[in-house]
């Protein structure tokens, strides 16, 4: 039976790299011979059938700086406040529900209330930071419910003794919970963010979609994501869309190789190795 099980578990994650790997290989061999300085540094050419992906690079940085201004501290936040100081369980119920079904909400339902909500009740413009709300909202979940698994997976004896030896409670989650959850907060945070990066529904109601470099947060912009996913609907250079794709694969590629580097450096630090 052991054998079985193993033969399953391993074949089930070949079958996942190897999904992976096609799905990379494949984006990447179309996108890379199209992929030079001038199309990462070129603003695009009759709406982009030409030219470069530099306005579209740049709101994306925004966005993704912006999304974890807002997100990462009402998540982490509301993770602490559920796990060290509600004392009510059925309010802990109700939010992890909520959180859940938040969760679970299609991208695009996000960007239809960003659009209503955002735009033509609060008539706020189109623009990258109304754009990061509407990601914000959709990375809380994610980033809320891994904080408070790494929370809880915290040791009961290290916050006892912490107490024990007449720390606050505000200084034992800031110098014990903290730092030994870092490492689970943080890969939550990534997951969110990389969701985020690579969304395309969410921001077209919201964002804009200009071709010039944004100057401020409150300009409109063009998201790598929507910038290829309008390049490949309307067929105005399936070459351009396989490079755009190709570009966001490679910086969520970095994204989470760098992140995985920190976060294993960091607990090597921890266990004292």
């Amino acid at each position: 039976m052991d054998f079985f099980k193993k033969i399953i578990f391993t074949s089930s994650g070949i079958i996942t790299i190897t999904i992976l790997m096609v799905i990379i290989s494949y984006i990447l061999i179309k996108g890379l011979p199209f992929i030079d300085l001038e199309f990462l540094l070129s603003n695009p050419i009759d709406s982009g059938k030409s030219g470069g992906i530099l306005p579209m690079i740049i709101s994306s940085f925004y966005l993704v700086i912006l999304t974890a201004l807002i997100a990462i501290p009402i998540g982490v936040g509301s993770a602490i406040y559920m796990t060290q100081y509600c004392t009510s369980n059925i309010f802990i119920a109700i939010i992890r529900f909520c959180s859940q079904t938040l969760a679970a909400i299609p991208s695009i339902i996000y960007g239809l209330f960003g659009f209503a909500f955002l735009i033509m009740y609060l008539k706020l413009d189109w623009s990258l930071f109304t754009a990061a709300l509407v990601l914000a909202l959709m990375s809380i979940p994610t980033i809320f419910q891994v904080s408070e698994i790494s929370i809880n997976s915290v040791p009961k004896e290290l916050i006892e003794a912490s107490l024990g030896l007449g720390a606050r409670k505000s200084q034992t989650i800031i110098y014990v919970i903290l730092p030994s959850a870092i490492s689970g907060i943080f890969t939550g945070i990534i997951l969110a963010l990389t969701r985020a990066i690579s969304e395309a529904a969410a921001v077209m109601y919201v964002v804009g979609s200009t071709f010039t470099v944004p100057l401020s947060i409150f300009d409109s912009g063009r998201p790598l994501p929507l910038h290829l996913y309008i390049l490949a609907s309307e067929g105005i250079s399936i070459d351009n869309a396989y490079a755009t794709a190709s570009v966001l694969i490679i910086i969520v590629l970095i994204i989470t190789i760098l992140s995985n580097y920190w976060i294993n450096k960091y607990q090597n630090k921890i266990g004292g190795l």
